[in-house]
């Protein structure tokens, strides 16, 4: 007999068909980028935003939600669970970026607003959606979080938002696996979005952050989603509470970037 595993098979174990997933932000360049590939594998997705997604087709759904009222995240949980049925992946992605500031300037009003969304909105939606996988005693949960959550950028409260969201992340993970729920992160790093698109207006430097990464390249949305949807599938049924980061190895090149140019990268200049 042959012990080996088909391919198939191994495919199979990618496949998210019939599943009911959840996606907030989903009118986002990575919401989008998500739910794409959340259907190509098969679930049937429902696409939550401020406002209604458009373009939506049936069987999805697309939901205007408020991820950071509880009424109208609980109004929308069970709008799905009626129309779809019971929220077997959630993806907590929804999330706002606020303009660059120093600590010491850093307006309140800013550093709640961050908090609200980036973090009280992952923990309500986790909350209310996570309901339905209880009940079934299955399901996953992916948070997108970021880079800046591992290490401080150049916005206090976006930085401190997601590093909130990573601990959230492991709690919940320990605290859930227990009753067959898994839960993960997602942490980009440069990805060229409309929600980014500040930071690429300059050519220079653009140019600069490319040099950055080792794979010498931006990550685009779709990179986000195929890592979601490897975490949302049975492929990974046995990761809980990490975080992964999709950065294009940035996070790893401070002490090469530290020495002289022309020792870098072993000597190896690629073009950029």
């Amino acid at each position: 007999m042959n012990s080996q595993t088909s391919p198939s098979k191994l495919s199979d174990e990618t496949l998210l068909d019939g599943r009911v997933a959840v996606v907030t932000g989903a009118s986002g360049g990575l919401g989008v980028a998500i739910c794409e590939r959340l259907v190509e594998l098969g679930a049937l997705v429902a696409h939550l935003d401020l406002q209604t997604p458009k373009g939506v087709a049936a069987p999805h759904l697309a939901i205007s939600c408020d991820i950071t009222d509880e009424a109208s995240v609980e109004a929308a949980a069970a709008e799905v669970e009626k129309r779809l049925g019971r929220c077997g992946i959630l993806v907590n992605n929804a999330g706002i970026l606020v303009p660059h500031t120093s600590l010491q300037k850093m307006a309140l009003k800013t550093w709640h607003r961050s908090l609200d969304v980036n973090l009280t909105g992952t923990l309500l939606c986790t909350q209310t959606f996570g309901q339905h996988m209880l009940r079934a005693g299955s399901g996953a949960i992916v948070n997108i979080a970021s880079i800046a959550g591992s290490k401080a950028n150049a916005s206090p409260s976006y930085s401190v938002s997601k590093s909130a969201v990573l601990g959230l992340t492991r709690h919940t993970a320990v605290e859930w696996g227990p009753r067959g729920i898994r839960t993960n992160a997602v942490s980009p790093g440069f990805i060229q979005t409309p929600l980014s698109a500040e930071h690429y207006k300059n050519e220079d430097a653009t140019r600069h952050r490319i040099g950055l990464v080792p794979v010498r390249r931006l990550g685009t949305p779709r990179d986000i989603a195929n890592a979601v949807a490897f975490l949302a599938s049975n492929a990974a049924a046995f990761i809980n509470g990490q975080d992964l980061i999709v950065d294009g190895g940035f996070l790893e090149t401070p002490l090469m970037h530290a020495q002289p140019k022309a020792d870098q990268y072993g000597g190896f200049d690629a073009p950029i």
